[in-house]
Parts: C-alpha cells; sequence; structure tokens
C-alpha cells in the first residue's frame, strides 16, 4: 500500500529539548487525519519537517510514496500547506498573490484562480489589496495558496486561526467537501478539539515530543463522551501536570 503520508521515526529535537522524536505513523489516503497536543509538544516541528522547511535530524517522511530527503519534489509535487502564520504581500491583492503563487504550478488559469478565492470565501475581495484584510481574511488566502494547485494532500496547520464563528463553518465544510468530492487527504493540527472531532476520521496526540495515542474519531466517542475528555484522559495517563 503507497500511504498519503508515511513518517519514519522522524526525529527533530531543538535546543531546548523541545521537537518531535521518533515519530512512526502511517496516514491512508483519503483520511482527514488530526494532530492534537498541547503548545509545545512538538505538533509544529514535526509538520516543518514533513513539508521540508527544517531538516530532520533523524528520519525520514514519505508523501505518496517519495521520501521528502531523497526526492523531495516529487514529494511534494501534489501537497499543499499552511505553516503556521498565513503570510502574503500586502501590497499586491489577493488575486495578485495567488497569481505569483500560481507561477509554480504552470496548469493553473486565471479562472482556477478566481474559483479557489470564491472557494474559500474571498469572492468580493478578489481585488483588494491584502494589507486591508482582517485576520480571519488573510487566514482564508493562506488556506487558497495552498489550494491553488489542486493537492492530493493537504497540510494545514491551526487552518481556523483568526476566523470567526461563519469562517470555521466554511473551511470545515470546504475541508469536508474536497475530501469526499476529491478524496483530499488532510493532515490537520489544531487546538480546537471540537473541530476536530466534527472533521477528522483518525486522530493522533502527541505529548512531550512523542506520538503517545492513535485512534479513530468513530471508535473514541463510543467510548468518551467527548473527544476533549479522551484528549484529557490521555494526557493525563502519560503523566502530563
Amino acid at each position: 500500500m503507497t500511504y498519503a503520508i508515511e513518517f519514519k521515526q522522524l526525529t527533530k529535537l531543538h535546543n531546548n529539548g523541545r521537537g518531535i522524536d521518533s515519530l512512526n505513523l502511517q496516514i491512508k489516503q483519503g483520511e482527514i487525519f488530526g494532530f492534537l497536543g498541547p503548545n509545545g509538544a512538538g505538533k509544529t516541528t514535526a509538520m516543518k519537517a514533513m513539508t521540508g522547511i527544517i531538516k530532520p535530524t533523524y528520519g525520514d517522511v514519505n508523501i505518496l510514496g517519495h521520501s521528502i530527503l531523497n526526492n523531495y519534489e516529487k514529494a511534494m509535487e501534489h501537497v499543499g500547506s499552511l505553516i503556521e502564520t498565513a503570510e502574503s504581500f500586502t501590497y499586491m491583492t489577493a488575486f495578485e498573490n495567488l497569481k505569483l503563487r500560481a507561477r509554480y504550478y504552470p496548469h493553473v488559469t486565471d479562472d482556477q484562480i478566481f474559483q479557489t478565492l470564491e472557494l474559500v470565501g474571498l469572492k468580493n475581495f478578489i481585488h483588494e489589496k491584502t494589507k486591508k484584510f482582517s485576520l480571519g481574511m488573510k487566514q482564508r488566502l493562506g488556506i487558497a495558496n495552498a489550494l491553488i494547485s489542486n493537492p492530493k494532500v493537504l497540510i494545514l496547520d491551526e487552518p481556523l486561526n483568526g476566523l470567526d464563528v461563519e469562517g470555521m463553518l466554511d473551511i470545515r465544510h470546504l475541508i469536508k467537501r474536497l475530501n469526499e468530492e476529491n478524496g483530499t487527504t488532510f493532515f490537520i493540527s489544531s487546538h480546537l478539539i471540537h473541530d476536530v472531532e466534527l472533521t477528522c476520521n483518525r486522530i493522533g496526540i502527541v505529548l512531550h515530543s512523542r506520538l503517545v495515542s492513535v485512534d479513530y474519531t468513530a471508535d473514541i466517542l463510543t467510548n468518551f463522551a467527548s473527544l476533549e475528555q479522551y484528549f484529557v484522559n490521555e494526557v493525563e495517563r502519560n503523566g502530563r501536570v
């Protein structure tokens, strides 16, 4: 089986002792995987390493069967990502920002750029400079940047940051729609446990740089009243004070 994402002993530890340690994990194609953990647990480090932003100390990640270390361009060919902050060129419009991004993807047309901006709810702000954008609008544009190439795998670090309730609902529905209609695989880090519960079909919890549990959301909710209760249980069970 070719996994959408396969972590192989992925390790990246910083001088302060934080990071990710010996991460082994397989994400099947078509899954919506939620990556949960407290601040500083190693979630963003893992996502930066899997997208080549930082180099792992040890181990590797295969994306759609290709190593990020040995065949980075091929591994990232069908990947879209939003890691940490949604940045943009503030002197450019939303369309111009995506047009710049689309230079890396010769098949992307202007019509696709317009459609992508409409998809994330920026239809009425296409020609507005992003310096006027609210935090939520910047986040929508960051998600549009991740979507522009119509990727098979989307890696999203806190995708609901800065969004109001309507925005959260919009993006949650968008994730489900892309998954159902296109079979898009999602790897999502979030601190909004309720939204992860409603969106993701499998959950992994990382504590103190280590993956401590992985389970299907449906099975979790058979044994616990909520994902939040499961998360608290796992934190306490693994000795975090």
